[in-house]
């Protein structure tokens, strides 16, 4: 097994800047190789109003966040479950920018776990494919994402498509932990 423990992470927010916008939701699975071992969600309240294009698209509202917890009080339970896995998510930039800016803002803590992308992964595997979003490589997979645009539904459908992306790496030759972040930030092979 190339990876053995990893959280598959989605979050959504009330916008794209890690320095503006708020988290709403946390959703995260836990795997030990390909044995699923735990997962973690919650809303967040934000304490900001959800702009009603990311109500339109996530379904997420104000209604539904009103009672639930802040930032402040999700992530210590949210990084403990964490624990030092390695975190994977689609465009994982995003995703990791957004725990890491808060959990510098509220904890004055530093994430030091590793990161993986599966946006990047499918640049390096799948690279005429002319779109790597999500939904697309759940086109290609054939994996059903039960809720798109919630977090839990998208960090179930990413894990199935890094599962999906750990059975070809040895066609890569990728074998090891190593292996597996160098081939992720490699640049794509250009056809001849």
């Amino acid at each position: 097994m190339v990876l053995k423990d990893y959280t598959v992470l989605d979050i959504e927010t009330t916008g794209l800047s890690k320095d503006r916008h708020r988290i709403t939701e946390i959703a995260a699975v836990r795997y030990n190789g390909r044995r699923r071992i735990g997962q973690f969600h919650s809303l967040v309240n934000p304490e900001v109003r959800i702009p009603s294009f990311i109500t339109s698209l996530t379904g997420i509202n104000n209604e539904m966040v009103r009672d639930a917890p802040t930032i402040s009080k999700v992530l210590p339970g949210f990084l403990e479950f964490l624990g030092g896995s390695v975190i994977v998510a689609h465009n994982a930039s995003f995703d990791y920018g957004f725990i890491e800016h808060n959990a510098r803002a509220h904890l004055k803590l530093d994430l030091a776990n590793k990161r993986l992308c599966t946006r990047r992964l499918a640049n390096r595997m799948l690279p005429d494919l002319p779109s790597k979003r999500l939904g697309s490589l759940c086109e290609v997979f054939k994996i059903r994402n039960k809720q798109a645009h919630r977090a839990m539904g998208d960090a179930e459908a990413t894990a199935q498509v890094f599962h999906k992306f750990l059975r070809l790496l040895p066609n890569y030759d990728v074998r090891t932990e190593d292996d597996l972040f160098s081939f992720e930030c490699s640049p794509r092979s250009r056809k001849q």
